[in-house]
């Protein structure tokens, strides 16, 4: 039906077919297929607490494909289990491999990790048990039962929908009657409710902006696309495609491959050949094959983490170990694995002699760095950090999304470890930003209380002159 080539592997059909048909939420729970226990609550810091408030670090797991014991659990927020398949009654085929599931659950849920199932896929392209169940009500509630009924059997966290992919038009508008139906049931039982996007084109409209309101986020597939494979600016392009439709930030989760192409090959067997491959994006194997390495990885996370609300890849099984690990490095590039640095504390200096100062000592990601005059408050107390941030409240100084032109303001926001939150002191009192190349600039050369600061392009006049603790 569509012609487009995913990452969604045929094998994943191949691993599916033998599913049989009938209501997963009637289906008997033998033993070995029995939903895992509860268990404690997590005593290792997890994802969700190591990663910027609210930002996400999805990983699809394939049924077919790599241990659930290997996992890197602490640098993951949600884990979607790829997947299964509907029948065109609404129906759900058979979870394949329930034993590895049930032991996936026990495992991310015991490391504050949560999952979903993921439904649907690739399938070679063939879409039409989706089109069929979402055609008229009954099969749309049958299918919304099927789903309400694995996530109780498997004591899932939601489901992701990966219908790949409804066409503009009547297909569209069943897709958003669907997502609704399924936003209400499973909002209702306190589940999540995410769906697998295409990155971009014609074949997006699909996907109604109706629908950005049913779901917790879309997992942009940023992939498959771009010459050479997934580079950074295509990639960026295709989140703000979908920005540009009106998906909010918080929503738009950025899609990363592990593998490349033409020809589709997995980022561990990559590094395999020659670990050096980790810091560059295209190796030579029958062709030029193209990727993302490291480098590239790490600038797509910072790019999220300024302006989406997390990253996807498509899938663990792929990842290298240790220092080679892709998904090692989005944890890093948000800010996981840093502890707060040493460095002077004290207040800063500027024009009049007026104090750089959160506004309202309000902690809020967002909250305007100002000048104020010179008191007291924590607000004011800021330490220039061996780590090149300079940090108040917890927080650091950031250059609002990461934004390169003059007049871009500043903001405090979670320290994430980017370009946006590195300051350089310069010999002449500048305080530089090297991603934008600009300084750090108060308004207007003014120094009125709540004067905003900025940047701008370097100068040595005194609204950018700043004197630093001793």
């Amino acid at each position: 039906m569509k012609s487009f080539t995913r990452s969604r592997l045929a094998v994943a059909a191949l691993a599916l077919v033998t599913g049989t048909a009938g209501l997963v939420g009637t289906l008997a729970t033998t033993k070995a297929e029995a939903a895992p226990a509860a268990v404690t609550a997590p005593t290792a810091v997890t994802a969700v607490n190591a990663l910027p408030a609210g930002f996400k670090s999805v990983g699809y797991m394939p049924s077919w494909s790599g241990s659930v014991t290997a996992i890197q659990y602490s640098k993951l927020t949600h884990i979607n289990y790829s997947f299964a398949l509907p029948n065109s009654n609404g129906s759900l085929q058979a979870i394949p491999d329930p034993g590895k599931l049930n032991q996936l659950v026990s495992l991310a849920h015991q490391n504050g990790v949560k999952v979903s199932l993921a439904i649907g896929g690739w399938n070679n392209g063939n879409d039409s048990a989706f089109e069929a169940l979402a055609a008229n009500a009954s099969s749309r509630t049958t299918f919304v039962n099927a789903v309400m009924g694995a996530i109780n059997q498997y004591n899932l966290d939601g489901v992701d929908i990966d219908w790949e992919y409804p066409d503009p038009g009547v297909s569209g508008d069943r897709f958003t009657l669907l997502m609704q139906q399924l936003s209400t049931t499973l909002h209702n039982n306190g589940k999540l409710l995410t769906a697998a996007v295409i990155s971009e084109g014609g074949t997006a409209n699909g996907v109604q902006p109706a629908v950005f309101g049913y779901v917790d986020w879309l997992n942009i597939m940023a992939y498959d696309g771009g010459s050479p494979h997934a580079n950074y600016d295509w990639s960026v392009n295709a989140m703000n495609f979908w920005k540009n439709r009106g998906l909010p930030k918080a929503k738009a989760v950025f899609g990363v491959p592990f593998y490349s192409r033409p020809t589709y090959v997995a980022y561990k067997d990559i590094v395999a050949q020659n670990p050096a491959n980790a810091n560059v994006d295209c190796y030579q194997n029958g062709g030029t094959q193209c990727y993302n390495g490291i480098p590239t990885i790490k600038r797509k996370t910072q790019w999220a983490v300024a302006n989406a609300g997390g990253i996807m890849n498509w899938e663990l099984s792929q990842d290298a170990t240790g220092s080679l690990s892709l998904l090692s490095a989005i944890f890093d590039a948000a800010g996981g694995t840093q502890n707060p640095p040493t460095g002077k504390t004290g207040q800063i200096k500027g024009i009049a002699g007026k104090c750089v100062d959160v506004a309202g000592n309000n902690s809020a990601n967002g909250t305007a760095v100002q000048l104020w005059t010179c008191g007291s408050g924590s607000g004011q107390t800021w330490t220039v950090s061996t780590d090149g941030t300079i940090r108040a409240l917890g927080k650091c100084l950031d250059v609002a999304a990461a934004g390169t032109t003059n007049g871009t303001v500043t903001q405090l926001y979670d320290c994430n470890g980017t370009g946006a939150q590195t300051w350089q002191a310069q010999s002449n009192g500048n305080l530089r930003n090297p991603a934008s190349g600009k300084c750090l600039d108060a308004t207007g050369q003014s120094s009125a209380d709540g004067t905003r600061l900025q940047i701008w392009t370097c100068a040595a006049s005194a609204n950018q002159i700043w004197t630093l603790p001793a």
